[in-house]
């Protein structure tokens, strides 16, 4: 799906094509005239053609001597449609670790045990840290702030800070003011 994508991409990031879709799309024209208009050999006007075909956003026709090209304008929309189709585009990142970024924090702010340097000051990194810390604990078992703290204190000393970081983020729970905390899905 994203050699298409690339390929349609490709055929229109020509400013030359661009100029020919823009004049076909307000009429029909041979090689010759597009040649005049863009100041262009025929030669070139047709490798242009044959590429915006290839994709297939013009079409020819014969008319007497001469093929006449024209923007297919039926297919530009159903081209459009399909390849910029939701799961077209979710296809085409398939490929993407999409948890990168919180695999190169956790490497940047932990030691080989697993425990934190430091607790990161920015937002995104302390994000990428809470997701990784809140694996610790079980969804929807309910844990005493001693049982919490226990598990948190593998991480780092201050874990009254990680707590309710984790349930600032809605990652974890909290009953009462030392209550029972959680993990939900």
């Amino acid at each position: 799906m994203s050699e298409d994508l690339v390929s349609f991409f490709k055929v229109l990031s020509d400013a030359n094509r661009l100029k020919i879709i823009g004049l076909l799309a307000q009429q029909p024209y041979s090689v010759e005239e597009l040649a005049a208009l863009l100041d262009l050999k025929a030669s070139t006007v047709s490798h242009h053609l044959s590429k915006l075909s290839k994709v297939g956003l013009v079409s020819a026709r014969a008319d007497s001597y001469y093929n006449v090209y024209q923007l297919d304008e039926t297919a530009l929309q159903e081209k459009t449609r399909s390849l910029f189709s939701q799961e077209k585009l979710a296809a085409s990142v398939a490929d993407v670790d999409a948890d990168a970024y919180d695999h190169k924090v956790i490497r940047d702010y932990t030691r080989k045990d697993g425990s934190l340097k430091i607790i990161p000051a920015q937002k995104k990194k302390l994000d990428a840290i809470l997701r990784y810390v809140v694996k610790a604990f079980k969804v929807g078992k309910r844990y005493s702030e001693k049982q919490v703290n226990e598990i948190l204190s593998t991480y780092h000393a201050d874990t009254a800070s990680l707590r309710r970081e984790l349930v600032g983020a809605n990652l974890m729970k909290r009953e009462g003011g030392g209550g029972e905390y959680w993990r939900e899905e």
